[in-house]
């Protein structure tokens, strides 16, 4: 039986470990301030290679955010009954963060030197803020504004893709929806990530969960996590995708191992703060990262100040993304809300493309 949209905590719980592991990856990769060609750069500390390995992994938490994207939103769709509604949602979802965060990025960026901001022309400038803006920087091979905002480009273009192929197969039927399919079969081959996106389809369309209780679903889970993410480093994503799926299975199902440690009240709130905590936490790691590198210079211990980066980051990444949310997410929004939707649809929704029938 096919998702019908309800809340999965568990799911919850995963965008939870998703957004930790790449806050966890940037812990690894801010105090080497820019540094990889020498040994212990920045103010990281010497770890041990097996650590390292471990945090460094972390990045790929962004895989995770796309099988729950891939498995959300087809039902979405269904439920908003619209194209129109359908993306006015997803516009108030992603964009107030991501916009507010960026307009302080183009205000603060040029004023502390912050990356391609330094001796940057009014041109340039205007053409990196627009092309971000968009989420179209990695098209016009221009840099990346917000240090994580690369995947919401990834983001935009499967709900569009999926949008497209649902109203032509409700339309035309399949030979009208073979362009798009074939369309993102071509994507999968040339960005092998978004492959992650089927995986939640997959789950979303089909009733298939794998049920393991106990402790040993909780083992289960954390290996085929665990092998997902070697698979990520090591070999291909194609490779992980066989441990992602297996382990999203059983994430899905009811009262399996990994679910019930996934619903666990402190997943469930990083769960629902994890879109701000993805974003903000970049804004609040750098100015820390900025006195460690000005801090190790003058020989203060390299450890000292990584456990201070580690732990203030992590306290103050959570607060303000903890802020960010009740006061983006859930005021902003809800005041955006009101103000626009009956402006928009209306109680006819002229406005509206039906894909309900």
């Amino acid at each position: 039986m096919a998702y019908d949209g309800s809340f999965v905590p568990s799911v919850q719980g995963l965008r939870a470990v998703a957004a930790l592991s790449v806050l966890m990856d940037h812990f690894y990769d801010m105090p080497k301030g820019g540094m990889y060609d020498i040994p212990n750069p920045g103010f990281l500390p010497p770890l041990w290679p097996w650590f390292q390995s471990m945090i460094n992994v972390g990045g790929h938490g962004v895989e995770l955010f796309f099988m729950i994207s891939g498995f959300l939103i087809p039902a979405s769709l269904v439920r908003h009954g619209s194209l129109g509604r359908f993306f006015f949602d997803r516009v108030l979802r992603i964009v107030p963060v991501f916009l507010i965060l960026h307009v302080a990025l183009f205000v603060i960026g040029p004023i502390v030197g912050y990356k391609f901001f330094r001796g940057i022309d009014i041109g340039t400038y205007l053409g990196i803020f627009t092309a971000n803006l968009f989420f179209l920087q990695d098209v016009l091979g221009l840099p990346i504004a917000q240090q994580n905002a690369w995947t919401l480009t990834y983001e935009w273009a499967f709900y569009i893709w999926f949008a497209l192929t649902f109203v032509a197969l409700r339309i035309g039927g399949r030979l009208m929806a073979a362009p798009l399919v074939l369309l993102g079969l071509a994507c999968l081959l040339h960005w092998p990530i978004t492959a992650f996106f089927c995986v939640g389809m997959f789950f979303s369309a089909t009733g298939l969960r794998f049920r393991l209780p106990g402790w040993v679903g909780g083992a289960a889970g954390l290996a085929c996590g665990t092998a997902m993410y070697a698979g990520l480093v090591l070999f291909h994503p194609f490779v992980a995708l066989v441990p992602g799926f297996l382990l999203f299975g059983m994430v899905l199902a009811s009262n399996s191992g990994i679910g019930n440690v996934l619903s666990a009240p402190a997943l469930q709130y990083v769960g629902k703060i994890s879109y701000s905590l993805y974003l903000v936490h970049p804004f609040v790691l750098f100015p820390l990262q900025m006195i460690g590198l000005k801090l190790v210079a003058t020989g203060v211990n390299r450890w000292l100040l990584w456990f201070a980066f580690v732990v203030l980051g992590g306290i103050m990444s959570l607060v303000a993304s903890a802020i960010s949310y009740e006061l983006i997410e859930v005021r902003l929004r809800r005041l955006l809300d009101g103000a626009l939707r009956n402006q928009l649809f209306g109680p006819v929704g002229k406005m509206e493309h039906s894909v309900s029938s």
